[in-house]
């Protein structure tokens, strides 16, 4: 491996790993406005709904904050975050599909996913 290689392998890295972590404070943010938004004497559904966005805002806000840190976390606990975070961006988005209104931060919640994926790709 040329250090040429190198170089562009650690600045995709770092690229990855900021637009992931700019990925989880979008989603966060998004989530925690949608939970806002609910009536917590809402139905079941908007419960729920509430219940994903909190949980949602929290792993995000949580995952944004290992990735800012440097060099403090080992890559495997990185790699559980993240993996984590994907996965609760989903099962947040398939909820607020189902919700009216809550298309923005259903994308919100699948472009953190995508972004989750892209730098897990980074960590081989």
């Amino acid at each position: 491996m040329t250090s040429t290689t190198s170089q562009q392998e650690l600045f995709r890295f770092l690229e990855d790993r900021f637009a992931c972590a700019q990925a989880c404070t979008e989603c966060a943010r998004a989530c925690a406005l949608r939970a806002s938004l609910v009536d917590p004497d809402g139905t079941e559904n908007q419960e729920l709904v509430r219940r994903k966005g909190i949980m949602c805002a929290e792993v995000c806000d949580a995952t944004c904050r290992v990735l800012s840190e440097q060099n403090q976390v080992d890559e495997n606990s990185i790699r559980v975050q993240v993996e984590w975070c994907r996965t609760v961006c989903l099962e947040a988005a398939h909820v607020f599909d189902r919700q009216p209104g809550a298309e923005d931060s259903a994308a919100a919640c699948r472009a953190c996913a995508r972004a989750c994926t892209d730098f897990l790709a980074t960590l081989n």
